[in-house]
């Protein structure tokens, strides 16, 4: 995008208190920018969402209220302080690294039940992730149970820990074979019934996966 410039150019610093961490608000921001032909960043911080946009002073009220009317389904925004600054000229608009500070103010979302689109996408034999056990989106699944510090950013949760590559020695002989195929047999059956054959099985709940074996 090329620098917005001209004399009525306006640039604005929002900050945004609430529920706007791990639910996709800094990409719905960016998508807002993009559609509003802004620039500037969109940063986490440990008190909430910080932005600075720059455009045209219709442009800006436009994404403004876009924040709050279209913001996304598990964000809540309690407050949201506007203030002019002067203007940088930037060339785009990006979403810069989190910021922690000293205090940590940040609201949570607590975790939330697979959302429909989910549930559609987990029971179509014809999609990629049918029967998949691990499903959930940005409108949906653990939050609240996984955060580890604020801003929230995924080293910051369990997830992070995912991060590092997936060595074969990692894996016992019996968990290189294939995982049995499924069936229309009851899943708590299955279950008890592969615990008693010596199997480990990954257990996913809300807050997570844990592992279960018949000790």
């Amino acid at each position: 995008m090329p620098p917005v410039t001209g004399s009525t150019i306006e640039r604005r610093r929002i900050v945004i208190q609430g529920i706007v961490q791990g639910v996709g608000f800094r990409p719905f921001v960016y998508g807002q920018a993009l559609q509003w032909g802004l620039v500037g960043f969109v940063l986490n911080d440990s008190g909430g969402v910080t932005i600075e946009v720059e455009g045209t002073s219709e442009s800006l009220n436009g994404f403004q209220q876009a924040l709050q009317e279209n913001a996304p389904p598990l964000a809540r925004i309690d407050s949201l302080i506007t203030e002019e600054v002067s203007p940088c000229y930037d060339s785009a608009f990006v979403i810069a690294q989190s910021q922690a500070g000293a205090e940590r103010n940040a609201l949570i979302s607590p975790d939330t039940a697979t959302c429909d689109d989910c549930r559609n996408e987990l029971f179509d034999p014809e999609g990629r992730r049918f029967h998949y056990p691990f499903i959930n989106c940005t409108n949906c699944g653990p939050r609240f149970t996984i955060i580890q510090d604020v801003p929230y950013d995924r080293d910051k949760t369990t997830m992070g820990a995912k991060n590092r590559p997936i060595r074969e020695a990692d894996y016992s002989d019996d968990l290189q074979n294939q995982p049995p195929r499924l069936t229309n047999e009851d899943p708590i059956f299955a279950a008890a019934r592969q615990l008693a054959a010596g199997a480990i099985l990954a257990i996913k709940g809300l807050g997570g996966y844990h592992l279960a074996c018949d000790a």
